[in-house]
């Protein structure tokens, strides 16, 4: 199965490399990209054929995945109507709605929507799926299967959930890197060694991700079982909720998604 990438950027460099890991030849791989020094960049590193234009070897292709950014996505969409033909269109620029993506590209209708996120830069992200209703079950298969190769996948079956997914799993490392961030400040002021600050709190994040991964448990009941009763962790516990930081956390988190359907609001005009 042939893919075209539209756009060489990190989610695109991201994808290729799982995708080859996964067994995917270099040939059926492709990538339309302007910029010269990043088609050199690609060609060199994945062995795959970066043009600066869309050809016949994009028209060719069963999956055209676009990877540019979403100010660039209107322009590119009216450029690829006149090779579209029955091609799987997956589009990972975010904040675009399908209804926008399909009035851009003439009307066409086999698009599948994803939002995925940055740990997929090492082959650990999540992204969530939104198929056109057009969209067969053999293509959403295929769709899955593309970005099964950079982490897990899940669909949902309302496009609106997307707006909540940008919120949680699109914008949650940053949400994680900031709790980072504060742990190593902690730790630093309590007279750690910078070095040590950061790999204590590195490791415990990974490391408690892991246990609640593997566990069956919900996270409150892992939380539970650290806190001690007149210890440590109730002390630090205790003062979170008196500074009511959970519920500062989902009125954040809501902020995000709010911004994510005003975003899709805004990029989706003519």
């Amino acid at each position: 199965m042939r893919i075209a990438f539209i756009g060489g950027g990190n989610m695109a460099g991201a994808l290729l490399g799982g995708l080859l890991q996964k067994g995917y030849a270099a040939t059926d791989l492709s990538v339309v990209e302007i910029d010269a020094s990043a088609r050199e960049r690609l060609s060199a590193r994945f062995g795959v054929a970066a043009v600066p234009a869309a050809g016949a070897e994009t028209a060719a292709s069963a999956v055209i995945l676009l990877a540019v950014k979403p100010q660039q996505l209107r322009a590119v969409a009216q450029g690829l109507r006149p090779i579209l033909s029955k091609q799987l269109v997956i589009s990972i620029a975010a904040g675009i709605r399908t209804q926008d993506l399909s009035r851009w590209l003439g009307g066409y209708a086999q698009i599948v929507r994803v939002m995925s996120n940055t740990p997929a830069l090492v082959l650990a992200g999540v992204s969530a799926l939104f198929a056109m209703p057009s969209v067969g079950a053999e293509a959403r298969t295929c769709a899955q299967g593309i970005l099964a190769a950079v982490g897990s996948t899940l669909w949902v079956e309302r496009e609106e959930l997307l707006d909540a997914v940008t919120a949680i799993s699109g914008s949650g490392p940053a949400y994680v890197f900031y709790f980072i961030e504060a742990l190593e400040q902690a730790a630093t002021e309590l007279g750690l060694p910078a070095a040590d600050a950061r790999r204590l709190s590195l490791e415990t994040f990974l490391g408690a991700a892991r246990l609640a991964g593997d566990s069956a448990d919900a996270p409150a009941v892992l939380r539970a079982r650290v806190t001690s009763k007149g210890g440590t962790t109730e002390r630090a516990l205790a003062s979170m909720e008196g500074n009511h930081v959970k519920s500062r956390i989902v009125e954040a988190v809501r902020s995000a998604a709010e911004r994510s359907r005003e975003l899709g609001d805004e990029l989706g005009k003519d």
